[in-house]
């Protein structure tokens, strides 16, 4: 049990999600803070990384954690949302058992996994989200003793690894680091190019567990990290069966998440064989805009920056492009597709009234048409509809960058 594991929810997110994929595809990890509690002894980045995988395994952990989000703006919240807002907690872990706790002023934002079975508090709407996680398939039982041992890549290996990373970002060594009372290492990972909002993204682990301890995200340009979880104290060892036996709250609205989607993806894929086609190989533009149902807005060019791949996605069952401008964090990508399945398949982004939580999105025109968008430090989604087809453009890049874009289509 080396690493923690959190389970992201909040429908809102699932736009923000998007956007910090694309941010996150040309990068990784990192941050570091002046201590006086417990440090390590200086060590070469790859020996710090194979003595936190060869470390004993942790049987269990309970921690006290901070969460920080200033991904957006504060004035564009409303009410307290432990998740939009930030906030302190707990996290227990052990064996198939999670339970991570976001304490708000609205009550408190629960992660519940038990097995493979899982529910999801969002104490500002009331709502629990249950489902179950899809069984592991192919996976091998590890082996035990030197078998396992075996297994771990060597620091050569390691190293050799960690230079082809650099051909692409900046990596920082070991850097000793005190954090949640430990002797813990941070490493920071930086792009190479200045391309993009992102600034670098830091981890630090347990020097002697290989325990994550804390993981932040920063914007360029601001020490103050944009997103951070980290651990403020942490004890390993047992934890009662009890913290993990609650239950949500009564009277919640309850909704159902569905796991199945390696059935989906089945699904899809009888629904393009009988069309003969396979929606992961359809690329191009001819190829593409010959299994859409409405006509494939892609230029050579958007604002300034050249086309680099239109791909086909298969969206929910509707088909779907990606097009893709730009190299690397300075660039953007626009997904279009009906306007019927972008509503069936984005959540809401409007404050929910019940609730007096949420998120107040400014809004923009773009040739006549009404859209949206969601700035944020890392990076902006502009959505709007014209006639029927929903495009979406994202990238990490100023609001004006991506309005001009959205305006270029």
């Amino acid at each position: 049990m080396k690493f923690l594991r959190t389970v992201s929810t909040r429908r809102l997110l699932a736009m923000i999600a998007a956007l910090v994929a694309a941010i996150a595809a040309g990068t990784a990890i990192a941050v570091a803070s002046a201590s006086t509690g417990p440090m390590p002894p200086p060590e070469k980045l790859a020996q710090a990384i194979h003595a936190a995988l060869a470390a004993p395994q942790v049987d269990a952990i309970s921690a006290r954690i901070s969460f920080t989000n200033h991904l957006i703006d504060s004035s564009d919240l409303q009410g307290s949302d432990p998740i939009l807002n930030g906030a302190t907690g707990r996290v227990w872990l052990s064996g198939n058992h999670l339970r991570l706790e976001l304490q708000g002023n609205n009550g408190d934002a629960q992660v519940v996994l038990n097995n493979r079975s899982f529910w999801v508090y969002d104490p500002s709407s009331n709502t629990v989200y249950k489902g179950t996680l899809p069984a592991p398939t192919g996976a091998q039982p590890r082996s035990a003793g030197k078998a396992a041992d075996s297994a771990l890549p060597t620091v050569a290996q390691i190293q050799s690894d960690l230079n082809a990373l650099m051909q692409h970002v900046d990596v920082s060594g070991a850097l000793p680091s005190d954090v949640a009372g430990r002797a813990a290492y941070t490493v920071k990972v930086s792009p190479k190019h200045s391309d993009g909002l992102l600034g670098d993204v830091q981890l630090a682990w347990d020097a002697l567990r290989g325990v994550p301890l804390r993981i932040a995200i920063y914007a360029r340009g601001d020490r103050s990290p944009v997103l951070e979880l980290k651990a403020t104290s942490i004890s390993y060892g047992k934890v009662a069966t009890s913290d993990f036996a609650i239950k949500p709250p009564p009277g919640a609205k309850v909704v159902q998440i569905s796991s199945s989607g390696s059935r989906a993806q089945t699904a899809s894929d009888r629904r393009a064989a009988r069309h003969g086609r396979n929606t992961q190989t359809i690329a191009g533009v001819a190829a593409v805009a010959h299994h859409l149902s409405f006509p494939l807005v892609a230029p050579s060019k958007l604002v300034g920056l050249p086309r680099q791949s239109v791909t086909l996605l298969d969206w929910g069952g509707s088909p779907a492009a990606l097009v893709t401008y730009g190299q690397n964090l300075g660039g953007i990508a626009v997904i279009e597709q009906t306007a019927s399945s972008a509503r069936t398949s984005t959540p809401s982004t409007s404050s929910d009234s019940a609730s007096g939580a949420g998120l107040t999105l400014p809004t923009v025109s773009i040739h006549g048409a009404t859209g949206q968008e969601l700035d944020t430090a890392l990076g902006t989604v502009v959505r709007f509809t014209r006639a029927g087809v929903s495009y979406t453009v994202l990238g990490s890049v100023p609001p004006t960058a991506a309005d001009a874009a959205a305006r270029a289509l």
